[in-house]
């Protein structure tokens, strides 16, 4: 009777010592994780700031003298020099990051430098693109870079680069719930690394209140009225959510579709370059508005307002494809974001519903159908529009996520699981 109560005992010490050492193990990889995340969200925080402060400048330099349009051919050459001094002419931008999540690729150090000035070029003399797929780019190239530094093994070098990535767009965009599951959310559609979760959580609020500390200001938009939900409001939903899908195919298939036919007539990129520069400048005239050049983030205020010109959405995926495409360099996320929302508010005058509401779905849904991140998606209008139309949001994303099928402005994004079935496909996504 001793010996089983002893027995019983020593199997109780025994199982209690094993639960304290697996507790004591995560709580050093929790720690560690801290630290090393904290690190990260610091570093990647302080040259995001300063990205996005030379981004702002850049940008109201140009506002402020709308001669300097009249140089983008020139800046474009530069652009096209600056890579080629470093024999990287065939630069994948955001997909080589991507990649590197995939262990398909090595984010090179030149890229945090590249994307920066060439990104600020850009802006300065209104190529028409945005900022967050630069900030991926720079945060993923200093995270894979600090990986290095840290002397972690392949799995956790990727952990680190995502940290960079979620502290990036957080940092630039002001959105850190959202930025940091991002990062999980756009390498492998149907499948989020949640092992890195807290890194890039920590890594993202560390750097989002660097750069509120430092003076930088996060994104506002005005309140958008929530009308009364009811049968006929939902059957609009539905069709407003349905064209934002069909919109963020079209947008991926004519931006993909120019990368591919003017490399194929114009060989030379210099001269690419140029000639797409110039058409942008004619467009330009030829509108006689330059509400189309930089990343237009007033006209995305204007549309939520409730104020848009009803060809304004097309005119931007033209602007963009044609600056992307040509080799200019920057984000296609706020182009994507001022292409739902003009729709959306157009939408809404049509419908007669609140501009200002199917202005935000169409942002967010348009985000959606071309990224193939819903979760990430819901929590950017939860950050941008509060929480009084998670109902509405929660339908049009999820329609236009189904909807949008396999397309995604990311080459290197894989689909993993299917969007219409409970199974594993493992491809990528689709540009025509």
């Amino acid at each position: 009777m001793i010996s089983r109560k002893r027995r019983l005992l020593n199997y109780t010490r025994a199982r209690t010592l094993h639960y304290l050492i697996h507790i004591i193990s995560h709580l050093r990889l929790l720690f560690r994780w801290l630290i090393f995340a904290t690190i990260t969200g610091l570093v990647v925080g302080i040259f995001a700031t300063l990205f996005a402060w030379c981004m702002l400048k850049a940008t109201s330099l140009r506002q402020e003298h709308s001669w300097l349009m009249y140089f983008l051919p020139l800046g474009g050459i530069v652009i096209v020099w600056l890579y080629s001094l470093f024999h990287d002419g065939k630069d994948k931008g955001t997909n080589t990051v991507i990649s590197s999540l995939h262990a398909e690729a090595e984010i090179p150090y030149r890229m945090a430098p590249m994307i920066f000035i060439s990104t600020v070029l850009t802006h300065l003399f209104g190529g028409s693109a945005g900022r967050e797929g630069a900030a991926l780019q720079l945060g993923g190239s200093i995270g894979s870079l600090l990986g290095k530094f840290f002397k972690f093994d392949e799995a956790d070098k990727r952990v680190v680069i995502m940290c960079g990535m979620s502290a990036a767009f957080s940092a630039v965009f002001g959105t850190p719930i959202a930025a940091a599951v991002f990062a999980m959310e756009v390498g492998s559609v149907g499948v989020m690394y949640y092992a890195s979760l807290v890194p890039c959580v920590t890594a993202s609020l560390v750097a989002s209140n660097f750069a509120i500390n430092m003076g930088l200001e996060q994104e506002h938009f005005p309140k958008i009225i929530i009308p009364e939900i009811n049968f006929k409001v939902v059957i609009l939903l539905l069709l407003l959510a349905m064209l934002c899908a069909g919109l963020s195919v079209l947008f991926c298939m004519l931006l993909h579709g120019l990368e591919g036919v003017l490399p194929k007539y114009l060989k030379n990129p210099y001269l690419r370059i140029a000639i797409a520069g110039a058409v942008l400048i004619l467009l330009t005239l030829v509108l006689q508005s330059k509400d189309y050049l930089g990343a237009g983030t007033e006209v995305i205020h204007r549309a939520i307002s409730g104020k848009v010109v009803w060809y304004a959405f097309l005119i931007k995926a033209i602007f963009t494809a044609i600056t992307i495409s040509s080799g200019f360099k920057g984000g296609e996320i706020v182009p994507s974001f001022f292409i739902g929302a003009t729709f959306g508010c157009l939408f809404g005058q049509i419908a007669n519903l609140p501009p200002s509401l199917c202005a935000a779905l169409g942002m967010v849904s348009v985000f959606c159908g071309v990224t193939n991140c819903p979760i990430t998606s819901l929590l950017i209008s939860f950050e941008l529009f509060g929480f009084q139309g998670v109902p509405y949001f929660l339908i049009c994303i999820s329609i236009s996520y189904m909807l949008s099928g396999y397309y995604g402005l990311y080459h290197a994004q894989k689909i993993v699981y299917s969007k219409y079935k409970t199974k594993y496909i493992n491809r990528h996504t689709r540009s025509n």
